[in-house]
């Protein structure tokens, strides 16, 4: 496979839905007559994923991808393990959208290795990688250009799918996204502030070309609409009401002493 095949094969566009329990179930039915469940769920099952964004102090990055220009980028360090330890393998992932078509690079390391690159820009000793070390270029100018720092942890519970026929067309059912802005690490567990409610599906359309025939009829039928949503921007904006609504309290609270 040359370099440039490599990199292409992460770049597709990233559709979503929010569904019902109804919704979901009945989609689920259609599903699996056209999909295979993803490798990592095992016997079926959904597995989990778990997620450190990094950002600038006075968070530009995310205040930039709100809203919604033609060009944004974020970067974060990834887990399918939790709480991690130092050896285990993670992955650190730069994500790009352009225009709507969505490119993703990531290196693999161990939770120690990203720690030490994140913060002194120590890179793994096991770089024979070509791959690996363009990449790696590439997430140095992205570090240079951002004095980035942890700022938000996600988790989310999920579910994979990928086409029959056309192995490039996948689609994810999220469930439980979970989140918070303190405990900044991947060695911590899972626990937060829930983003969706219980009985709700995020889905990702991830296709490179058209949308299938089938999937198009079936989200017309359940009366399942195209939405805009980030996970870390939901959480961002949480993050902001519960300031105003602090300030404001506080406010408020200053304005009835001065009266008394």
């Amino acid at each position: 496979m040359s370099f440039h095949m490599a990199i292409s094969t992460f770049q597709r566009m990233e559709i979503k839905f929010m569904l019902s329990m109804e919704q979901y179930e009945a989609l689920l039915e259609e599903i699996h007559k056209y999909m295979e469940p993803d490798r990592f769920c095992i016997g079926g099952k959904e597995y989990g994923i778990y997620n450190i964004y990094y950002d600038t102090p006075d968070d530009y990055l995310i205040r930039e991808s709100i809203e919604k220009p033609y060009y944004k980028e974020k970067i974060r360090l990834r887990s399918y393990f939790s709480p991690a330890a130092p050896d285990d393998r993670v992955f650190l992932e730069i994500k790009k959208k352009v225009g709507g078509v969505v490119t993703k690079r990531r290196v693999t390391m161990t939770l120690a290795e990203a720690d030490a690159y994140l913060q002194h820009r120590k890179k793994p000793v096991d770089m024979s990688k070509y791959l690996q070390k363009q990449i790696f270029s590439e997430l140095d100018v992205f570090l240079s250009h951002y004095p980035v720092v942890p700022k938000q942890y996600i988790s989310y519970q999920r579910e994979a799918f990928f086409g029959k026929e056309d192995k490039d067309f996948r689609l994810t059912l999220d469930r439980q996204i979970t989140e918070r802005r303190y405990d900044l690490s991947l060695s911590q567990p899972s626990y937060g502030a829930q983003i969706i409610a219980p009985n709700q599906r995020l889905m990702e359309v991830k296709i490179t070309g058209a949308m299938p025939l089938w999937l198009s009829k079936k989200l017309a039928e359940l009366k399942i609409y195209k939405i805009s949503f980030s996970k870390y921007g939901k959480a961002y904006q949480r993050y902001i009401r519960t300031q105003l609504y602090e300030t404001r309290a506080q406010s408020k609270k200053k304005g009835s002493m001065i009266h008394v």
